[in-house]
């Protein structure tokens, strides 16, 4: 079973450049209902070509997404949790006081994950597109958030000790900005830290354009090293990466499901990845 995606309207399509790399070179990779993805053929990302227009996208993001989200919230929070137990967040942001104990969450839905920081001593804020989501984390949660873009937020710099986005990146026009906006608003010990599905893992090399994760709403797919490569390219270095999913639900028997999930945690074939980025010149923070 495919993850939830808005299916592709009546929108204008155009063909892009890699938005890694640049490049013009591209070969056909997996053709799906209505959309298809190509792999550059300079640094192998693989993304939608041709593909919506950034402002076409961002208006998939409403009444219908907040249904699925508020319907899923605690599913999510408990998937963003877990993943940051496995990269040891609590012991990686310890060395966070006073002013630069602060927590930014970009692509925040009804704030579940902002309310928790705000918990544990973070000045916690978010960003979201979807206006209904962000609508109901200020309304009902009293809660920070900006409604848009990282990039609309226009945060100043240096801004937070962590910048966190799960299962966000793979949904933008130009990851390679969004990345360079991260690193201007964290503070040079900040961390990074995003999670996104792994394009090399086990599930996408046996399914192909059938795997969950090969969706309208996905733009760029990323594997461990194109994403680092990404992060390289803004001056962050890589600190840990773990990946999860070793087989979805439903594509398998049960008994085999556990035995393949701890595998794909320990060996890293997991079809979702967590990166944990710390930005040039850090060391208190790593």
């Amino acid at each position: 079973m495919k993850t939830f995606s808005m299916p592709p309207a009546d929108e204008s399509l155009r063909e892009i450049d890699c938005p890694l790399c640049g490049g013009r070179k591209f070969r056909r990779f997996w053709e799906c209902d209505g959309f298809r993805f190509v792999r550059c053929v300079g640094c192998a990302l693989i993304y939608q070509n041709p593909r919506p227009r950034r402002d076409a996208l961002i208006e998939r993001y409403g009444d219908e997404y907040f249904t699925y989200e508020r319907e899923n919230e605690a599913r999510f929070f408990r998937l963003m949790t877990m993943g940051l137990a496995d990269i040891d967040f609590d012991s990686r942001t310890a060395a966070l006081r006073g002013e630069d104990r602060t927590f930014l969450d970009v692509g925040c839905a009804t704030g579940m994950l902002i309310a928790r920081m705000r918990e544990q001593g973070f000045r916690a804020q978010g960003v979201e597109v979807c206006r209904p989501a962000a609508r109901f984390g200020i309304e009902e949660r009293r809660l920070d958030i900006r409604v848009g873009t990282l990039e609309d937020a226009r945060f100043a710099e240096s801004s937070f000790g962590v910048v966190h986005s799960s299962h966000l990146i793979e949904h933008l026009a130009d990851p390679d900005r969004f990345v360079c906006e991260c690193a201007r608003v964290l503070i040079e010990s900040g961390l990074l830290i995003i999670t996104t599905p792994n394009a090399a893992g086990l599930q996408p090399r046996l399914f192909g354009a059938r795997w969950r994760s090969a969706i309208a709403d996905h733009m760029v797919l990323f594997t461990r090293k194109t994403l680092g490569r990404l992060l390289e390219k803004h001056g962050f270095t890589v600190r840990a990466i773990k990946t999860w999913g070793g087989l979805a639900v439903g594509l398998g028997p049960r008994w085999l499901k556990r035995p393949l999930d701890l595998l794909a945690k320990r060996f890293g074939f997991g079809d979702v990845m967590i990166v944990v980025a710390v930005r040039a010149g850090s060391r208190r923070a790593s």
